[in-house]
């Protein structure tokens, strides 16, 4: 299927680039096994990483249109979009392994 334009282009790149990390990896794996809402601070807590740290992945992976931020409060709570197709992308690197 080729890239239409280089908008396209761009945004697939930045989708790759978000999970060409193995942090950002882990934060989508942690979010995707709860399948609700999950707090920063939890996902800061199961990852052993301070609060400002994941913050900035996980702004990366919502910039990347991955997971969305709510504001409840004064707390921000995380949620994956699109884990249909992120499973299909993790089984499909898997079935690549050599």
């Amino acid at each position: 299927m080729p890239i239409k334009d280089e908008a396209e282009q761009e945004r697939l790149s930045t989708i790759f680039s978000a999970l060409g990390n193995p942090t950002r990896l882990k934060i989508l794996s942690i979010i995707s096994e709860t399948r609700r809402p999950l707090h920063i601070k939890a996902v800061a807590k199961t990852l052993k990483m301070d609060y400002a740290g994941v913050y900035r992945h996980v702004n990366v992976l919502k910039e990347a249109g991955l997971l969305q931020i709510f504001e409840v409060g004064r707390s921000r709570v995380l949620s994956a979009l699109h884990m249909d197709v992120m499973k299909q992308i993790i089984s499909l690197a898997k079935q690549t392994e050599t």
